[in-house]
């Protein structure tokens, strides 16, 4: 009887032994854990949505991509509604439909015409922000965007609004990092990046 009841604990001590991992399948298995979670960490990047077609926001938005790169952090900037009127090169023209033009007509052509959120007074309140602004040394939309180019600032054009607000791409100022880019991409950029705002 007693030997019955030693094989059978040997033969469970087997198949419990066979059981357990070995310790380079625990590493494997940690090692598989470990890249799962990484791929689920958010990269150091910044992505910000721009929608509005402010010039202090605008301004704002820039300066805090221009902030953000300091720190090494790579920046996306995905301009969609209001805020593509700043993108808007008053130097070109091209053939619109009727609609199309009214839009265009209704709509800020380029930084020098986008209003300020507050204290507008009829288009006079950009016009003494922006002198203030040089009275104090502070740099301009047009030169914060350069800055922005230089630093590798990816700038990202919703292809929706394109379409609604009948722009195209020919009429975009020239930026050496802008592409066009439907919401799709931009929620992907968001889901990658360590923070998000909108302005």
């Amino acid at each position: 009887m007693s030997d019955v009841i030693e094989k059978a604990e040997k033969k469970a001590d087997e198949t419990a032994a066979a059981a357990t991992p070995s310790d380079a399948e625990r590493i494997a298995a940690l090692e598989k854990k470990l890249a799962a979670l990484e791929r689920q960490m958010p990269e150091d990047r910044l992505t910000l949505g721009v929608i509005s077609g402010d010039l202090d926001k605008v301004m704002a938005a820039f300066i805090i991509a221009l902030g953000a790169t300091v720190y090494d952090t790579e920046v996306d900037m995905f301009f969609t509604f209001w805020g593509t009127s700043a993108l808007r090169d008053p130097a070109k023209r091209v053939e619109k439909k009727p609609i199309d033009r009214m839009f265009g007509m209704m709509l800020p052509t380029g930084t020098g015409k986008l209003p300020l959120s507050k204290m507008q007074m009829g288009g006079m309140g950009a016009v003494m922000m922006k002198k203030v602004m040089k009275d104090h040394g502070v740099a301009s939309l047009e030169d914060l965007m350069k800055q922005a180019a230089d630093v590798g600032v990816r700038i990202h054009v919703c292809t929706m609004t394109m379409d609604v607000m009948g722009l195209q791409e020919q009429e975009i100022i020239p930026y050496p990092h802008l592409d066009f880019v439907g919401v799709g991409q931009f929620v992907d950029m968001m889901s990658r990046s360590r923070s998000c705002f909108f302005l």
